[in-house]
């Protein structure tokens, strides 16, 4: 398949919102990931930082899927926030800090969880440029990514800290689980397409 056309600038592209039962969720992350994949440079590493804490229900769900991820042990990504080891706001900036010198201009993905309202909890979100992890609780903290994906755990507008941790652990295991699969099988489809195109260069 061809390289997407540089045309299209996804800069301009709308974000992604599909509820996470939508039949046809996991084709559709899939399908605008590889978009924004194919138009990083080659030379980038591509870098993914899961935000959030195991210690809150709602705030898990970055961790969760960067637990979902290390257990493929690939090549084809750094991957950064896991239940074990978690990327969170007291070490976020000393993260991306040490990313930044580890890695050479890298192609980041953040992902996180956010609140939104009643009629979004339970989307999923992909879309170009960083997100802002703190955002929904009111906290001051780095932007982080050249993409994002971002589950709405929860309704957002009153009393943050207690509707995250008060937040269904099915509703954000279902949600990472998705995420998780459908960001795997892109970057799996992303580095088939790009060695394919190299060997026809």
């Amino acid at each position: 398949m061809n390289r997407i056309p540089k045309a299209i600038n996804l800069q301009d592209m709308p974000g992604l919102k599909l509820q996470h039962t939508d039949p046809g969720v996991q084709s559709a992350i899939i399908h605008r990931l590889l978009f924004h994949l194919f138009e990083a440079p080659h030379h980038k590493e591509i870098v993914i930082v899961c935000i959030g804490t195991d210690r809150s229900t709602g705030d898990c769900l970055g961790p969760l899927v960067g637990t979902a991820l290390s257990e493929h042990n690939s090549p084809f990504f750094h991957l950064y926030g896991t239940l074990e080891d978690p990327v969170h706001a007291m070490n976020l900036q000393d993260t991306l800090t040490m990313i930044y010198s580890k890695h050479r201009d890298p192609y980041i993905i953040g992902i996180d969880a956010c609140l939104g309202q009643a009629s979004s909890v339970g989307c999923i979100q992909v879309a170009s440029g960083p997100l802002k992890p703190g955002a929904g609780v009111n906290k001051e903290l780095p932007p982080v990514g050249d993409i994002h994906l971002t589950g709405i755990v929860n309704v957002g507008g009153f009393m943050e800290y207690f509707v995250l941790q008060n937040t269904r652990l099915s509703l954000v295991v279902r949600m990472s689980n998705i995420i998780a699969h459908s960001l795997y099988a892109a970057l799996v489809e992303w580095h088939n397409r790009s060695t394919l195109l190299a060997v026809q260069e």
